[in-house]
């Protein structure tokens, strides 16, 4: 697979104060409010501001460990006891609305190296497309296409109480946007080639068409294997449309 590492800022004319702001709460809120994943109280805060589609579309907050079944459907409150049966999710209390988890699940992440990914894809590429919309309508693309990832997948399985969380449905849609505005941009990339890694430079074309046919193709596979493996492919998809789309009326045509 190709892993961006920068790509072709020219012209580019306004410092992106946003898309910095943004990286910057995502590494406070990481480090200080879920204690890099490390911490008590790390771990409650994730389970609590994380986004669960159960709640959302039953405007309910689960407070403890939620039994499952086989279709991921709440079947009433279980012991916290390590053999617990049947299977249980962590739960904890969460925001007032409930429906607040999906902004903060936005600028939560699993782990170092979630957050890092993450975090580099809209280093490289949010700026660009902060320089042509402008720093507010960046922000309001960036949250709607958060917004529009989250039910997105909430859509796929709305009784889940799996929790949610991370940046990757918002920055798919800077990548999507970025694919209609500047298609031609060289994207310096690192390819694999065996136990060595190679610097190359190719179209963004390419590096982020590349990346939507992995994620349809993984949403595909996991509807059939009835598992995703934790990621939320079809975040990333509605995201990822999301951005083309609002790129049309938000981009100025210079």
């Amino acid at each position: 697979m190709l892993l961006p590492i920068g790509d072709d800022n020219v012209g580019r004319t306004t410092p992106p104060l946003i898309t910095w702001a943004i990286i910057g709460i995502n590494i406070a809120v990481f480090i200080l409010l879920q204690g890099a994943g490390m911490t008590r109280s790390g771990e409650v805060f994730t389970y609590g501001y994380s986004a669960v589609p159960y709640e959302i579309t039953h405007n309910t907050d689960l407070t403890g460990p939620v039994a499952l079944d086989g279709g991921n459907a709440p079947q009433g409150r279980v012991s916290g006891r390590r053999n617990a049966a049947p299977p249980a999710v962590p739960q904890a209390p969460g925001p007032s609305p409930i429906w607040l988890t999906l902004f903060t699940a936005m600028f939560m992440h699993g782990g170092w190296a979630h957050i890092g990914g993450n975090m580099l894809y809209l280093w490289i590429f949010g700026d660009n497309i902060e320089d042509n919309f402008g720093h507010l309508k960046f922000l309001i693309f960036y949250l709607l296409s958060g917004l529009v990832a989250s039910f997105s997948q909430i859509l796929l399985n709305p009784d889940s109480v799996i929790p949610t969380l991370g940046a990757s449905g918002a920055i798919a849609g800077v990548l999507g946007a970025y694919l209609v505005m500047f298609p031609k941009n060289r994207v310096m990339a690192l390819l694999p080639l065996g136990f060595l890694w190679t610097t190359v430079e190719v179209p963004a074309i390419v590096v982020l068409g590349f990346w939507i046919v992995i994620q349809i193709f993984s949403q595909y596979t996991s509807t059939f294997e009835h598992s995703s493996g934790g990621v939320a492919y079809m975040a990333h998809i509605g995201g990822f449309v999301c951005g083309i789309i609002l790129s049309f009326f938000l981009r100025r045509r210079l």
